[in-house]
């Protein structure tokens, strides 16, 4: 997985209005390279998903434009929305996966590993609900650092520590009774997922 910087995929807007293939042409890496179309598109999803933008259109034609909170009480109450429906996900999952054997195989050195086909279905819905989680957070972080809104910093820093407490007890119920083995493998899965502030995973 790669990180891309939410700024960046903002400022190649332009302004409040763009197109998703003007988009993708501006915003390139530290290398000055651009992102795969596909990779691009993801993190548009992403950035729709945590409120920053409402697509437009279809496929190549698609346009995104920017979207604005009224208030504080908005923007706390649609990240709220974001927290519930991520934590209801990795709660359904760790319903099954607390008694349930994740790899049924793993190597010696801790490289590849082969997933429980019973456990496959559960162990994706609770990735995609921590990876959620990850982005929400660094997203979060990335409004502090850029916004001048005092109550809106408070009540986000608030949220962080929701999200981190949240996340601390799920990932204890999930390594609870495990193998050293599978903590170690379980845990290097999540780490890789974990995006550094003000970027997400692609």
């Amino acid at each position: 997985m790669k990180d891309i910087s939410i700024s960046a995929v903002l400022d190649s807007m332009n302004g409040d209005t763009a197109y998703m293939t003007d988009m993708w042409e501006k915003c390139v890496d530290k290398k000055n390279k651009r992102y795969t179309r596909s990779k691009f598109s993801d993190a548009l999803d992403i950035l729709e998903n945590l409120g920053y933008l409402k697509k437009y259109g279809y496929k190549t034609e698609s346009s995104y434009t920017k979207l604005k909170f009224i208030d504080t009480a908005d923007h706390i109450g649609f990240i709220n929305n974001v927290i519930f429906t991520n934590e209801s996900k990795i709660n359904k999952s760790l319903v099954k996966l607390d008694s349930r054997k994740i790899f049924i195989v793993i190597s010696k050195d801790l490289n590849t590993h082969k997933l429980n086909k019973h456990a496959i279905k559960d162990y994706e819905l609770f990735l995609e609900g921590t990876t959620s989680m990850l982005g929400l957070s660094s997203s979060i972080l990335f409004t502090i650092e850029n916004s001048s809104d005092s109550e809106l910093k408070k009540e986000l820093k608030s949220c962080l520590k929701q999200i981190k407490s949240y996340l601390d007890e799920s990932n204890e119920t999930l390594m609870k009774y495990r193998g050293s083995n599978e903590r170690i493998v379980l845990q290097r899965i999540i780490n890789n997922k974990t995006p550094e502030p003000g970027f997400l995973k692609i």
